[in-house]
């Protein structure tokens, strides 16, 4: 019996499996030219990726916007790469020819538009409430104002028409982890606790006489307020803990004033309390008075920065005992009385010949 039916049969199946390979690889080579070939786009768009939205929703909405020219290229493209359930929600800016290629990278990079604001460090509560409100692109109002300290400063990005009471959340929760990791406390939260709940926990790197989370914040929150120089916050922190440590009055200018203003502090340019601070004001009968009352104040008296948490934790141990500023952003620190009135008479010769 001749084999040539045979050699037929192999040579039509090898002809027909070649045709498909070559169909397949030019279909994937026109798929990759177009994925990566320049969109319609001729001006700088905005785009919004909404939470859950899914790649095939995104590649329509693209298509109707003008910024790809096939939904499916995109979509598939997506599934491909795994990158269908990795593109994160956002706002995005599309520029004039940018690919379907570019704009899946965006996403999945989660590249959002820059719209963006500073909480910096040292200001209270109301304060932040106050930025917050008067941002105009969000939505929602804050009427609450959230417990004194529990706000993380920093740089925070945000989409329009985005919820303010979830920025809020945001920032407190960005405080919790830095503050309980600081702590070296499991970042769990049971029963949805917050960090207003585990204020009294044990920090246990805090140095003695330092306890609990509010004992590092509340100190932080001064260090804060004391000193602007990097540099000198682990020396500040360790001045009040040596303080604390000889029960020696804390005698800290910006717990008055937060005794006085309870966190409302005045921005018309001439200090948070709109005056200089008197003499008779260090008399106040308050708790966050620390002329009057010893020891740290009932709670924090601004939000701290990560590094000034930072330096409670690692407070620098020296025998100073007081400190005034130098004239120049910066602090002269003493172990005696009597060292630290001659810095303080210094002090106020500069002062005179500055308002000259």
């Amino acid at each position: 019996m001749s084999s040539k039916p045979g050699k037929l049969v192999l040579g039509f199946l090898v002809y027909s499996f070649t045709i498909v390979i070559v169909v397949a690889v030019a279909s994937l080579w026109w798929l990759d030219h177009e994925f990566r070939k320049p969109g319609p786009l001729t001006e700088a768009k905005l785009f919004e990726v909404q939470l859950g939205a899914s790649s095939g929703g995104i590649a329509e909405l693209l298509l109707y916007e003008g910024a790809i020219r096939d939904m499916y290229i995109f979509k598939y493209a997506a599934r491909i790469t795994g990158a269908q359930s990795d593109l994160k929600a956002g706002e995005y800016q599309l520029q004039p020819g940018m690919s379907a290629r570019d704009i899946l990278s965006l996403m999945r990079k989660g590249t959002t538009f820059g719209r963006r604001f500073t909480i910096r460090e040292g200001l209270t509560s109301y304060e932040i409430v106050q930025i917050l409100n008067g941002i105009e692109e969000l939505s929602g109002d804050i009427t609450k104002i959230p417990v004194e300290g529990t706000l993380l400063p920093n740089t925070y990005d945000y989409r329009r028409s985005e919820d303010r009471s979830e920025i809020l959340t945001r920032l407190e929760r960005e405080m919790e982890n830095t503050v309980l990791t600081a702590c070296r406390i499991l970042l769990e939260r049971v029963g949805g606790s917050t960090l207003k709940d585990m204020l009294d926990k044990e920090c246990s790197p805090a140095p003695a006489p330092l306890k609990t989370i509010r004992d590092v914040l509340t100190l932080a929150s001064i260090v804060e307020k004391e000193t602007g120089v990097a540099g000198e916050r682990k020396r500040v922190a360790g001045v009040f803990i040596n303080r604390l440590r000889q029960s020696i009055a804390l005698q800290t200018d910006p717990t008055v004033i937060y005794a006085i203003t309870k966190g409302r502090h005045k921005s018309d340019g001439r200090g948070p309390l709109g005056r200089r601070l008197l003499t008779k004001d260090l008399q106040i009968d308050n708790p966050y008075n620390t002329y009057k009352y010893p020891g740290l104040p009932p709670g924090p008296i601004a939000n701290p920065g990560r590094a000034s948490i930072e330096a409670v934790l690692e407070a620098e141990e020296h025998e100073y005992i007081f400190f005034v500023a130098d004239g120049s952003g910066g602090h002269i620190f003493a172990k005696t009385l009597a060292e630290h009135n001659r810095n303080v008479a210094e002090w106020r010769k500069i002062r005179r010949s500055q308002k000259k």
